[in-house]
């Protein structure tokens, strides 16, 4: 990080008089900062939103106001960092890393665009990441804690959480899900040792009232009012959770204001987030899930929906995942029509002759092998019925591939 910390000192500090919310966590963090961002919009804050990774476009990685960047403005802050290394370079300081110079590309254009509010997302681990070079964000925020990326984090649930924790500053307050204890126990402790508020999420924070498919209904049971229904549009049950925690981000950093629960309610259930159970086509869900954890959790929701008939499920794996495990979890766990595999476009992809073999060793249903991602679609579209719900799982890359392969195909109809 005394790379990064540099790098940001010769681009001036961009930025670092906001007020920036960093957040962590194996699982859900695109989410809660998205519903951070929608409430903080809704009060008539200007935001800016560092993500990733992004699904099609690089722009979706720094996003103000809920939208990213036009390539104006990209190439601009582009052109501002650019030079700036090349001077780094010229005395001998090394290059950027590709994420940290996406890094430094977004805080510039939150100072160009003179945001207030900065929601920070890690991009791996936390204490290591550039991210955390950001020296005094007003909250941080984690999210829930499975295992993945454990040949960089650790290989247990407690080092990952400390790697997590690792963005804990001095007195700085500390939301954080609190639904596995050992990892709780990590961030707890940590927060203890720097004199840091914190609050623990649990799993009676809330109440499930409806699934739907278009949306979830819950009750907050910490609220003044419990009987106030607040809604996300996103079948994953695992939402209700993320929005549990972004509200209360949101308590921290604005007050408790009653009087504007309306509205944020209204945020909260207007918020659009690409990759994440969501409807990309008619009876097409696209979900992110791409670890042991996220694909219990995908599960879970598919099975709370009660659909008529088992799903079809696309599914590819970067070599870096439990890919195996998750895998196993979906064939004992999920009854399936079928399942189709296929290949993403990345060096670090599983060949799908390999994720094949795995499936045909589990599955109790026909396994499809098709490298391309097109074909995968198509051959999916083949055995569906009218109403059986295709769902495309596995990798964020996969996720990205499907979605611009059916805004291709809608472009040429």
């Amino acid at each position: 990080q005394e790379h990064t910390r540099e790098f940001l000192e010769r681009l001036g500090r961009p930025a670092f008089d906001r007020k920036v919310v960093h957040v962590a966590g194996t699982n859900g963090k695109g989410s809660v900062c998205a519903y951070i961002q929608a409430i903080l919009e809704a009060e008539g804050k200007k935001t800016g939103f560092f993500t990733s990774p992004h699904l099609i476009s690089i722009n979706e990685r720094i996003q103000i106001g809920r939208k990213p960047i036009d390539n104006e403005e990209f190439y601009q802050v582009f052109e501002h960092v650019y030079d700036v290394v090349k001077k780094m370079e010229e005395e001998g300081i090394p290059h950027p890393s590709y994420f940290e110079f996406l890094f430094g590309m977004g805080l510039s254009a939150f100072e160009k665009s003179d945001v207030e509010y900065i929601v920070l997302e890690t991009g791996l681990g936390g204490r290591l990441d550039a991210t955390n070079a950001f020296p005094c964000p007003a909250l941080t925020v984690i999210t829930s804690i499975s295992l993945d990326h454990t040949m960089i984090l650790g290989n247990t649930i407690e080092q990952i959480a400390a790697e997590k924790a690792g963005i804990i500053k001095e007195g700085t307050p500390v939301i954080f899900d609190g639904n596995d204890e050992a990892a709780a126990e990590i961030i707890q402790n940590t927060a203890k040792e720097h004199h840091a508020p914190c609050r623990e999420i649990g799993k009676n924070a809330f109440e499930i009232r409806e699934v739907t498919r278009k949306h979830i209904a819950f009750s907050r049971t910490n609220a003044y009012h419990k009987d106030v229904i607040w809604q996300v549009p996103i079948c994953g049950i695992y939402q209700v959770k993320n929005a549990e925690i972004a509200i209360e981000a949101a308590q921290c950093l604005l007050g408790n204001k009653p009087e504007h629960e309306e509205m944020w309610r209204d945020a909260v259930a207007k918020i659009q987030w690409q990759g994440r159970m969501e409807e990309c086509a008619d009876h097409f869900i696209i979900d992110g899930a791409h670890n042991p954890g996220a694909i219990e959790a995908f599960v879970e929701s598919v099975r709370a929906l009660k659909e008529e008939e088992p799903p079809i499920l696309i599914f590819s794996a970067v070599s870096d995942k439990k890919y195996e495990q998750m895998i196993e979890y979906l064939c004992r766990h999920l009854q399936t029509k079928a399942f189709v595999v296929t290949e993403i476009e990345d060096k670090r992809r599983v060949p799908a002759g390999e994720l094949g073999e795995i499936f045909k060793r589990y599955a109790t249903c026909p396994v499809y092998v098709k490298a391309d991602v097109k074909d995968a679609i198509a051959c999916a579209y083949e055995m569906r019925t009218k109403e059986t719900y295709i769902y495309c799982i596995g990798s964020l890359y996969l996720a990205g591939m499907v979605e611009k392969a059916l805004q291709e195909v809608e472009t040429s109809c």
